[in-house]
């Protein structure tokens, strides 16, 4: 017992996956793919950067 409502929940997620309307963003999939960063993700890598610097030390 309990299966039911788990495999429910993963129909529910994959239905919603395979047909929901929105728009992909490809430059931004292209980005990811190839190791480009975004603006927000560099200067997240920046701010943790200097910690482990630190640490190093």
């Amino acid at each position: 017992m309990g299966r039911g409502r788990a495999k429910a929940k993963q129909t529910k997620v994959a239905r919603e996956l395979k047909y929901r309307t929105h728009e992909t963003d490809l430059s931004a999939l292209a980005a990811e793919l190839h190791g480009g960063e975004s603006r927000d993700e560099a200067e997240d890598h920046d701010e943790w950067s200097d910690i482990a610097d630190q640490r190093r030390d």
